[in-house]
Protein backbone atom coordinates (compact mmCIF):
# COMPACT_ATOMS: atom_id res chain seq x y z
CA UNK A 1 0.00 0.00 0.00
CA UNK A 2 1.13 3.53 -0.80
CA UNK A 3 1.58 6.18 1.88
CA UNK A 4 -1.58 8.23 1.42
CA UNK A 5 -3.43 10.49 3.84
CA UNK A 6 -7.21 10.46 3.51
CA UNK A 7 -8.91 13.74 4.38
CA UNK A 8 -12.64 14.11 5.08
CA UNK A 9 -14.50 17.27 6.06
CA UNK A 10 -17.55 16.59 8.20
CA UNK A 11 -20.59 18.04 9.91
CA UNK A 12 -23.01 15.65 11.66
CA UNK A 13 -22.05 12.64 9.57
CA UNK A 14 -22.47 9.91 12.19
CA UNK A 15 -24.47 7.78 9.72
CA UNK A 16 -21.76 7.94 7.06
CA UNK A 17 -18.39 8.36 8.73
CA UNK A 18 -17.68 4.72 9.66
CA UNK A 19 -18.20 3.38 6.13
CA UNK A 20 -16.32 6.32 4.65
CA UNK A 21 -13.26 5.69 6.84
CA UNK A 22 -13.34 1.94 6.20
CA UNK A 23 -13.49 2.64 2.48
CA UNK A 24 -10.48 4.98 2.64
CA UNK A 25 -8.44 2.54 4.74
CA UNK A 26 -8.23 0.32 1.67
CA UNK A 27 -5.77 2.83 0.16
CA UNK A 28 -4.70 5.09 3.05
CA UNK A 29 -2.47 4.59 6.10
CA UNK A 30 -3.63 7.83 7.72
CA UNK A 31 -7.09 9.38 8.05
CA UNK A 32 -7.68 13.02 9.03
CA UNK A 33 -11.09 14.47 9.85
CA UNK A 34 -11.68 18.24 9.73
CA UNK A 35 -14.95 18.61 11.57
CA UNK A 36 -17.20 21.69 11.49
CA UNK A 37 -18.34 21.47 15.10
CA UNK A 38 -20.64 18.44 14.81
CA UNK A 39 -23.32 18.03 17.46
CA UNK A 40 -23.70 14.27 16.92
CA UNK A 41 -21.23 11.38 17.37
CA UNK A 42 -19.23 11.99 14.19
CA UNK A 43 -15.94 12.75 15.97
CA UNK A 44 -16.31 9.95 18.50
CA UNK A 45 -16.97 7.35 15.81
CA UNK A 46 -14.12 8.65 13.66
CA UNK A 47 -11.65 8.33 16.52
CA UNK A 48 -12.88 4.79 17.24
CA UNK A 49 -11.79 3.83 13.74
CA UNK A 50 -8.35 5.40 14.03
CA UNK A 51 -8.91 8.80 12.46
CA UNK A 52 -7.23 11.95 13.74
CA UNK A 53 -9.93 14.54 14.37
CA UNK A 54 -9.44 18.32 14.27
CA UNK A 55 -12.30 20.76 14.87
CA UNK A 56 -12.47 23.82 12.65
CA UNK A 57 -15.49 26.16 12.28
CA UNK A 58 -16.56 25.96 8.66
CA UNK A 59 -14.63 28.34 6.40
CA UNK A 60 -16.09 27.40 3.04
CA UNK A 61 -15.45 24.44 0.77
CA UNK A 62 -11.91 24.89 -0.56
CA UNK A 63 -10.54 26.58 2.53
CA UNK A 64 -11.92 23.86 4.80
CA UNK A 65 -10.55 21.01 2.68
CA UNK A 66 -7.08 22.58 2.58
CA UNK A 67 -6.98 22.83 6.39
CA UNK A 68 -6.32 19.10 6.60
CA UNK A 69 -3.15 19.35 4.52
CA UNK A 70 -1.21 20.93 7.38
CA UNK A 71 -1.81 17.85 9.54
CA UNK A 72 -0.94 15.23 6.90
CA UNK A 73 2.26 13.25 7.40
CA UNK A 74 2.20 11.96 3.81
CA UNK A 75 2.87 13.87 0.61
CA UNK A 76 0.00 12.17 -1.21
CA UNK A 77 -3.59 13.03 -0.28
CA UNK A 78 -6.93 11.44 -1.11
CA UNK A 79 -9.80 13.84 -0.44
CA UNK A 80 -13.23 12.29 0.00
CA UNK A 81 -16.63 13.42 1.25
CA UNK A 82 -18.46 11.44 3.91
CA UNK A 83 -21.13 10.33 1.43
CA UNK A 84 -18.61 8.89 -1.05
CA UNK A 85 -17.14 5.38 -1.35
CA UNK A 86 -14.32 3.78 -3.32
CA UNK A 87 -15.30 1.07 -5.77
CA UNK A 88 -13.12 -2.10 -5.76
CA UNK A 89 -11.75 -1.21 -9.21
CA UNK A 90 -10.65 2.19 -7.93
CA UNK A 91 -8.97 0.62 -4.90
CA UNK A 92 -7.03 -1.73 -7.19
CA UNK A 93 -6.10 1.09 -9.59
CA UNK A 94 -4.74 3.33 -6.81
CA UNK A 95 -2.86 0.56 -5.04
CA UNK A 96 -1.22 -0.37 -8.34
CA UNK A 97 0.29 3.12 -8.80
CA UNK A 98 3.90 3.61 -7.75
CA UNK A 99 3.47 7.04 -6.19
CA UNK A 100 7.17 7.29 -5.37
CA UNK A 101 8.18 7.28 -9.03
CA UNK A 102 5.21 8.71 -10.94
CA UNK A 103 5.70 12.01 -12.73
CA UNK A 104 2.05 12.96 -12.32
CA UNK A 105 0.99 15.41 -9.63
CA UNK A 106 -2.49 13.98 -9.27
CA UNK A 107 -5.10 11.52 -10.49
CA UNK A 108 -8.73 12.15 -11.42
CA UNK A 109 -11.49 9.63 -10.80
CA UNK A 110 -14.94 9.22 -12.32
CA UNK A 111 -17.54 10.19 -9.76
CA UNK A 112 -20.71 8.12 -10.06
CA UNK A 113 -23.58 10.19 -8.63
CA UNK A 114 -26.74 8.65 -7.21
CA UNK A 115 -30.27 9.69 -6.32
CA UNK A 116 -31.36 7.07 -3.82
CA UNK A 117 -30.09 3.82 -5.30
CA UNK A 118 -30.30 5.07 -8.90
CA UNK A 119 -27.15 5.91 -10.83
CA UNK A 120 -27.75 9.12 -12.81
CA UNK A 121 -25.64 9.38 -15.97
CA UNK A 122 -27.05 12.55 -17.56
CA UNK A 123 -26.82 16.32 -16.98
CA UNK A 124 -23.03 16.17 -16.54
CA UNK A 125 -23.32 13.74 -13.62
CA UNK A 126 -21.30 11.01 -15.33
CA UNK A 127 -18.47 10.74 -16.02
CA UNK A 128 -17.96 13.52 -13.50
CA UNK A 129 -14.14 13.59 -13.39
CA UNK A 130 -12.68 15.07 -10.21
CA UNK A 131 -9.07 15.15 -9.01
CA UNK A 132 -9.01 13.47 -5.60
CA UNK A 133 -5.57 11.84 -5.34
CA UNK A 134 -2.84 14.49 -5.42
CA UNK A 135 0.52 15.67 -4.13
CA UNK A 136 -0.22 18.51 -1.77
CA UNK A 137 3.16 20.12 -2.42
CA UNK A 138 2.03 20.57 -6.04
CA UNK A 139 -1.76 20.83 -5.96
CA UNK A 140 -4.42 22.03 -3.54
CA UNK A 141 -8.10 22.87 -3.63
CA UNK A 142 -8.83 26.35 -4.95
CA UNK A 143 -9.33 28.61 -1.95
CA UNK A 144 -12.91 29.47 -2.81
CA UNK A 145 -15.84 29.09 -0.47
CA UNK A 146 -18.18 27.16 -2.75
CA UNK A 147 -17.71 24.28 -5.21
CA UNK A 148 -13.93 24.09 -4.86
CA UNK A 149 -11.94 21.92 -7.27
CA UNK A 150 -8.32 20.95 -7.80
CA UNK A 151 -6.43 21.94 -10.94
CA UNK A 152 -6.07 19.16 -13.51
CA UNK A 153 -2.54 20.31 -14.39
CA UNK A 154 -0.22 17.31 -14.88
CA UNK A 155 -2.88 14.82 -13.78
CA UNK A 156 -4.04 11.49 -15.18
CA UNK A 157 -7.59 10.17 -15.45
CA UNK A 158 -8.13 6.76 -13.86
CA UNK A 159 -10.67 4.45 -15.47
CA UNK A 160 -12.40 3.65 -12.20
CA UNK A 161 -15.30 5.10 -10.24
CA UNK A 162 -15.91 6.84 -6.93
CA UNK A 163 -19.47 6.36 -5.68
CA UNK A 164 -21.26 9.52 -4.54
CA UNK A 165 -24.60 9.12 -2.80
CA UNK A 166 -25.61 12.69 -3.60
CA UNK A 167 -29.26 12.65 -2.52
CA UNK A 168 -31.30 10.15 -0.56
CA UNK A 169 -34.39 10.86 -2.65
CA UNK A 170 -35.85 13.21 -5.24
CA UNK A 171 -37.17 15.55 -2.55
CA UNK A 172 -33.63 16.42 -1.50
CA UNK A 173 -32.90 17.61 -5.03
CA UNK A 174 -35.13 20.56 -4.24
CA UNK A 175 -34.73 20.99 -0.47
CA UNK A 176 -30.92 20.94 -0.39
CA UNK A 177 -30.37 23.52 -3.16
CA UNK A 178 -33.05 25.81 -1.75
CA UNK A 179 -31.64 25.62 1.77
CA UNK A 180 -27.96 25.83 1.01
CA UNK A 181 -26.89 26.48 -2.54
CA UNK A 182 -29.19 29.15 -3.98
CA UNK A 183 -29.20 31.36 -0.87
CA UNK A 184 -25.46 31.02 -0.42
CA UNK A 185 -24.78 31.72 -4.09
CA UNK A 186 -27.09 34.76 -4.09
CA UNK A 187 -25.27 36.22 -1.10
CA UNK A 188 -21.89 35.59 -2.72
CA UNK A 189 -23.01 37.38 -5.88
CA UNK A 190 -24.44 40.30 -3.92
CA UNK A 191 -21.26 40.74 -1.88
CA UNK A 192 -19.19 40.56 -5.08
CA UNK A 193 -21.21 43.33 -6.70
CA UNK A 194 -23.19 41.13 -9.09
CA UNK A 195 -26.62 42.53 -9.94
CA UNK A 196 -29.77 41.06 -11.48
CA UNK A 197 -32.72 42.52 -13.34
CA UNK A 198 -36.35 41.42 -13.61
CA UNK A 199 -35.52 39.01 -16.44
CA UNK A 200 -32.50 37.36 -14.82
CA UNK A 201 -34.30 34.63 -12.83
CA UNK A 202 -36.36 33.45 -15.82
CA UNK A 203 -33.46 33.73 -18.26
CA UNK A 204 -31.06 31.75 -16.10
CA UNK A 205 -33.64 29.23 -14.93
CA UNK A 206 -34.90 28.49 -18.43
CA UNK A 207 -31.36 28.38 -19.79
CA UNK A 208 -30.32 25.87 -17.13
CA UNK A 209 -33.27 23.63 -17.97
CA UNK A 210 -32.62 23.67 -21.72
CA UNK A 211 -28.91 23.04 -21.21
CA UNK A 212 -29.38 20.06 -18.91
CA UNK A 213 -32.50 18.46 -20.36
CA UNK A 214 -31.52 18.69 -24.00
CA UNK A 215 -27.79 19.35 -24.42
CA UNK A 216 -26.71 17.28 -21.40
CA UNK A 217 -29.13 14.48 -22.34
CA UNK A 218 -31.49 14.57 -19.39
CA UNK A 219 -34.25 13.78 -21.90
CA UNK A 220 -32.77 10.29 -22.33
CA UNK A 221 -32.77 9.46 -18.62
CA UNK A 222 -36.48 9.22 -17.95
CA UNK A 223 -38.14 10.80 -14.95
CA UNK A 224 -34.83 11.23 -13.10
CA UNK A 225 -33.40 13.22 -16.02
CA UNK A 226 -36.46 15.45 -16.15
CA UNK A 227 -36.58 15.93 -12.39
CA UNK A 228 -32.86 16.68 -12.17
CA UNK A 229 -33.12 19.23 -14.99
CA UNK A 230 -36.06 20.93 -13.25
CA UNK A 231 -34.22 20.96 -9.91
CA UNK A 232 -31.13 22.54 -11.47
CA UNK A 233 -33.35 25.11 -13.22
CA UNK A 234 -35.17 25.90 -9.94
CA UNK A 235 -31.88 26.40 -8.15
CA UNK A 236 -30.69 28.77 -10.88
CA UNK A 237 -34.01 30.65 -10.85
CA UNK A 238 -33.97 31.00 -7.05
CA UNK A 239 -30.37 32.17 -7.01
CA UNK A 240 -31.14 35.16 -9.21
CA UNK A 241 -34.57 35.80 -7.67
CA UNK A 242 -32.94 36.03 -4.24
CA UNK A 243 -30.19 38.28 -5.59
CA UNK A 244 -32.83 40.57 -7.05
CA UNK A 245 -34.68 40.59 -3.73
CA UNK A 246 -31.52 41.61 -1.86
CA UNK A 247 -31.14 44.53 -4.27
CA UNK A 248 -34.66 45.91 -4.06
CA UNK A 249 -35.88 45.04 -0.57
CA UNK A 250 -33.72 46.56 2.15
CA UNK A 251 -35.81 45.04 4.94
CA UNK A 252 -35.22 41.50 3.64
CA UNK A 253 -31.55 42.25 3.16
CA UNK A 254 -31.13 43.65 6.66
CA UNK A 255 -32.66 40.50 8.17
CA UNK A 256 -30.17 38.22 6.37
CA UNK A 257 -26.87 37.20 7.89
CA UNK A 258 -24.13 37.89 5.35
CA UNK A 259 -21.33 37.26 7.85
CA UNK A 260 -21.90 33.54 8.53
CA UNK A 261 -23.09 32.37 5.11
CA UNK A 262 -20.42 29.67 5.16
CA UNK A 263 -22.09 27.68 7.90
CA UNK A 264 -22.91 24.19 6.62
CA UNK A 265 -25.96 23.95 8.85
Amino acid sequence: MNNITGIIITLNEEKNIKDCILSLLQICNEIIIIDSESSDKTCEIAEQFGAKVYVQPYLGDGLQKNIGLQYATNRWIFSMDADERLMPELVDAINAIDLNSTNYWGFAVKRRNYIGSRWVRCCGWYPDYVVRLFRHDKLQFAEVKQHATISKKNTLRLKADLLHFSYNNIGELFSKPERNFSTRAAKIMFLNGKRANAFSPVFHGLGAFIKNYFFKRGIFNGIDGLTLSIAIACNSYLKYAKLLEYQRDIEVRNKEDFETIWSKR
